[in-house]
């Protein structure tokens, strides 16, 4: 490197953003994520021993997938490149596998690749790297905002270990806020900055764990604000207000977040807590999740969860689904509303759920026997003859009941229905008892 290239790195430093400034250059900087690298973790142990095998960083934006690959490349003896998946190609990985045989060849020095936003790249490329991954040619470093179990090939995801980045604690990011304020080397420092108690909380409250949301918010609050009297920045409430604007919430309807928000707002209907309901429910609306799925989920939940416990369930959530394709948004989500709320407050009982999964169980696993012969078909002419005869007609007895065999003699008595005691199943439960109870 010559002194422009040196002049030019140093200067394009200096004018990076903020958040790229404050990443960390060593483990013991790095703010949060001590589940994955406390000091006694394997990840901390396998960078500080530089013996790291092929990883998947997987989480949210802003909680520290790229800060990490930067450490690792900082303390890694090994050769460090990287790509990121929206924008290289095949001869991109081409390129980088040939450069890491060479290197090995002649200096002895593994190759850490590090892919950003892997699972943009297909499955034909996903594919070329496993070779060179399996043979040790290259140590894979992924990161995704998506599930890998989703959108990363098995062959790769069985070849590297997965860790889950999660959003990062309000102290964290207060922590990272206050270096970015008062830091003159990373930070803001050099702009005579302060930022009050209140507006600190707001935004790391808002940041919603997102550190580079918190770190562009205090970069935007430091650089547009006038300094006081006293000759200084200050960054208050009504600033922060300012330059973070309302919390983006973090949901994407074709990734991850879908599939969890949709399974805690199914299980907060079984678990009879209408308040979270409610709340993923708003969270799904706020983030443009279609009414008529949200909808279809209250219509099986009604079934599934509530059942026979209380039979309007289902009858409330098919007409919530007809009037929200009636109705629309904005007003749809009272609708749904409704409908969740009815659902989750409802006595709950699976057992018409478990009735038809037993039932399909035995099917696929035994022999189940053929239909009694007076339960067949009787209303064509010969079926008298192939022994179609014998039925008893219920609605010819007393209370429309007679005791009659209906399953398969292989399977007479088994039952795959056993109501419980919750809600309307209770009455069924008891008037069927009565019935048999009345003929014995």
């Amino acid at each position: 490197m010559d002194l422009f290239d040196y002049i030019r790195e140093t200067n394009m430093e200096k004018e990076s953003p903020l958040a790229k400034r404050l990443r960390p250059a060593t483990l013991d900087e790095v703010v949060g994520q001590k589940h994955i690298i406390g000091k006694d973790k394997l990840l901390y142990r396998a960078i500080t021993a530089d013996k790291l095998s092929s990883v998947i960083f997987y989480g949210p934006p802003g909680t520290g997938k790229t800060t990490l690959a930067m450490v690792i490349a900082n303390t890694t003896s090994s050769i460090f490149t990287f790509l990121n998946a929206t924008t290289s190609g095949k001869k991109d990985m081409e390129r980088v596998v040939d450069e890491a045989k060479g290197n090995y060849g002649m200096y002895q020095k593994r190759t850490i690749l590090f892919v950003d936003e892997i699972h943009r790249f297909n499955k034909a490329q996903q594919d070329y790297l496993l070779p060179f991954v399996e043979d040790g040619t290259i140590v894979l470093i992924g990161a995704t905002t998506e599930n890998p179990y989703f959108e990363v090939n098995g062959a790769l995801i069985s070849r590297s270990h997965i860790f889950r980045l999660e959003p990062l604690e309000k102290e964290d990011i207060k922590e990272l806020i206050r270096r970015a304020v008062y830091d003159k080397e990373k930070g803001m420092g050099a702009y005579n900055a302060v930022i009050d108690e209140d507006a600190l909380e707001f935004l790391a409250d808002l940041s919603g764990g997102d550190a580079r949301k918190a770190l562009n918010a205090v970069e935007l609050g430091v650089l547009t604000t006038e300094p006081l009297e006293d000759g200084k920045i200050h960054i208050t409430l009504s600033v922060a207000e300012e330059c973070i604007q309302r919390r983006a919430v973090r949901y994407d309807k074709d990734g991850d977040n879908h599939y969890d928000t949709i399974s805690a707002f199914i299980k907060s209907m079984r678990g009879s807590d209408p308040d979270a309901a409610v709340f993923y429910l708003a969270k799904m609306l706020d983030a443009g999740e279609s009414v008529t799925f949200i909808a279809r989920r209250i219509m099986i939940c009604a079934c599934e969860d509530v059942g026979i416990a209380d039979p309007q369930a289902i009858q409330v959530a098919v007409a919530c689904a007809q009037a929200v394709e009636r109705v629309g948004m904005p007003e749809a989500q009272i609708i749904l509303s409704e409908a969740a709320i009815y659902v989750a407050g409802a006595p709950k009982s699976n057992a018409v759920v478990n009735a038809i999964f037993a039932a399909s169980d035995m099917i696929k696993k035994q022999k189940t026997g053929t239909v009694p012969p007076y339960l067949r078909d009787a209303h064509y002419s010969g079926a008298a003859k192939l022994g179609h005869t014998g039925y008893l007609y219920p609605h010819d007895y007393p209370n429309n009941y007679v005791e009659q065999q209906y399953l398969p003699d292989e399977i007479k008595n088994i039952r795959f229905y056993e109501p419980s005691e919750n809600g309307y199943e209770k009455t069924v439960k008891e008037h069927l008892q009565w019935l048999k109870g009345e003929r014995n």
